[in-house]
């Protein structure tokens, strides 16, 4: 698998619009819990199924892109942070230490 960059407002509709599973990663490249979370959840990517759109979005660079997440998903904002979208409706979302490939697949399968 590939990290999709996502640092527009467009590729957001398209995430939104999707049928099935997209998953979006918020990273602070300026925190050390962020960076870890990271390598740990790219660690275990094969976890999480094949098919499965997975963006990356460097928070620091485009805020705009992640107060618009916060809003358009209704979640609090958090770094790092990984939110699951199905069908444009975030169903699940973690943070922190609890970001893991491997809980994030089961919650698709």
């Amino acid at each position: 698998m590939n990290w999709i960059t996502l640092n527009n407002l467009e590729q957001l509709k398209s995430i939104s619009d999707a049928e099935g599973y997209s998953v979006i990663f918020k990273h602070s490249t300026r925190c050390p819990v962020s960076m870890m979370a990271k390598k740990r959840f790219e660690h275990d990517w094969d976890a999480i199924p094949e098919g499965t759109s997975v963006y990356f979005l460097d928070l620091i660079s485009n805020r705009e892109v992640s107060n618009t997440i916060a809003q358009q998903f209704n979640v609090y904002h958090e770094s790092p942070q990984i939110l699951l979208i199905k069908n444009g409706e975030c169903i699940y979302e973690t943070s922190h230490g609890e970001i893991s490939a491997e809980d994030l697949a089961e919650q698709i399968s």
